[in-house]
């Protein structure tokens, strides 16, 4: 099979005005490799860093952005064997999603939910695995516990209270303002925390008469950092997901001993194909049941053609959005 694939070519990085279309000969599905015809792509902050040029890919990973689609598998490479010419799926990517085709591993494939279409499917892989792998593996959140989720309206923040309230949480977010502290209340945060005109740090402590929270998801750090350590309570877990606003802080590392706590984090793209399976396979046990029954679905705010990419990112960067940012590939 020989393709022409349009995608989008970032050059040397900068701005968004970096991005053009473009055109290259297609590769062919290697070893468990599926290529596949693309539907939507999913834009997501990582994106933002990696044409900005401060987050490269990984060793073997494509070059292209892109890190999530849905679509429908056209070719499969010669070690395939879970997934066929023609199944539909979502996927996570190793980058090359903005693309007409794309490549990804048969591991990184899920099957769609019952109920979903191709849109809302293609914004699930990206936000759901990351928020699982962290929340619900790495802080081992459960029933009853309290989680706090600063960036709320972030399809991150979305999917992470959506998660959390529907496996019996009580959920705190911090947002921007009183839009965005509405559509986190929509998707079942319990209690809002409007940071610019409010210290999360005392409101948690008010209200939680100094005990403070289970875990939280922070992908903010900065002077977050130690405020977050703070605000937990006795064996607590603080998971860093990103930092906006930048990674390094002076820490006060007494609250962890004193209380502890735990201070972890992780990023996605440069785990490997089986842990990227094997969160895949607890989304499908766990949290598809809750898709195809009518609960913790994406919140689509905006989708782009591709041609419209710069305006998807400036919007991102933006962060007027509220929940996830998609591009249609394929009419």
């Amino acid at each position: 099979m020989s393709l022409n694939c349009t995608y989008i070519d970032h050059g040397k990085g900068g701005t968004p005005d970096c991005m053009k279309i473009a055109t290259r000969p297609m590769e062919e599905p290697q070893g468990r490799q599926v290529l596949i015809e693309v539907a939507y792509a999913g834009v997501n902050r990582p994106d933002i860093l990696q044409r900005a040029g401060s987050y490269p890919p990984p060793p073997g990973a494509s070059p292209h952005l892109g890190l999530e689609v849905s679509g429908r598998i056209i070719a499969v490479g010669p070690d395939v064997h879970d997934r066929r010419v023609g199944d539909v799926v979502c996927a996570l990517t190793p980058g090359g999603g903005y693309a007409q085709y794309c490549l990804t591993d048969e591991r990184q494939c899920l099957p769609i939910p019952k109920g979903l279409d191709l849109l809302h499917a293609a914004a699930i892989p990206e936000n759901y695995f990351t928020v699982w792998a962290n929340v619900f593996e790495r802080a081992a959140l459960k029933p009853g516990e309290t989680l706090l989720v600063h960036g709320g309206s972030s399809g991150i923040g979305l999917t992470a209270i959506q998660l959390a309230h529907a496996l019996g949480s009580t959920v705190w977010t911090t947002v921007g303002n009183a839009d965005k502290a509405a559509a986190c209340t929509k998707a079942g945060a319990d209690h809002t925390i409007q940071y610019r005109d409010q210290d999360f740090e005392k409101v948690l402590s008010e209200a939680t008469q100094g005990k403070g929270v289970d875990v939280i998801l922070d992908m903010v750090g900065g002077d977050y950092i130690n405020k977050n350590l703070r605000s937990l309570a006795l064996n607590g877990r603080l998971v860093q997901i990103a930092f906006l606003e930048g990674s390094k802080a002076q820490i006060d590392a007494m609250p962890i001993m004193l209380k502890r706590l735990s201070f972890t984090g992780s990023t996605l793209r440069p785990r490997t194909d089986e842990d990227k399976a094997a969160i895949g396979q607890a989304l499908v046990e766990r949290v598809f049941p809750l898709m195809e029954s009518g609960r913790c679905l994406p919140l689509i705010h905006q989708v782009f053609t591709l041609d419209q990419v710069v305006q998807a990112h400036q919007l991102m960067e933006s962060s007027k959005h509220i929940g996830k940012i998609m591009l249609k590939i394929k009419d």
